[in-house]
């Protein structure tokens, strides 16, 4: 497995706690890493990850809610609002390439969810991608 797709999963688990808690965001990542264990360089990304996507949860959940046709928010699983929320913003604010986001995105929902949230995330992730595409 890839440092980054460990990182990416890290920070799933994060953003999970995060939802699931409220937790301030620094505190919960002290915490978080004195039971994981990992690479520097997968530490840092993984914070990075967790750290852009809750600074912008807000901006992301409006964006899903545009995206996401006859699903309300709260409606999802929560595996798969995380995994759609650490997307958009490695999609908007990082130089990551979007087929590699949206892979990546995959494989989290069929470790983590489901092979039907895979196509259903899908979905969505490409919308917003070809949204961001054509307001360029």
């Amino acid at each position: 497995m890839s440092l980054r797709r460990k990182a990416r999963e890290f920070a799933l688990q994060m953003l999970f706690r995060w939802e699931m808690n409220r937790e301030e965001p620094a505190a919960l990542q002290a915490s978080f890493w004195q039971s994981a264990r990992a690479a520097h360089e997968t530490r840092e990304f993984a914070n990075q990850l967790f750290s852009g996507a809750v600074a912008h949860a807000a901006e992301t959940e409006t964006l899903l809610a545009r995206h996401s046709e006859h699903w309300r928010l709260e409606r999802m699983a929560a595996v798969d609002r995380n995994i759609l929320r650490l997307a958009v913003y490695e999609l908007r604010y990082t130089d990551t390439p979007a087929a590699v986001v949206i892979n990546e995105a995959l494989e989290l929902a069929k470790k983590f969810s489901s092979e039907e949230s895979a196509a259903f995330l899908n979905g969505i992730l490409d919308a917003i991608h070809k949204t961001a595409a054509d307001t360029r």
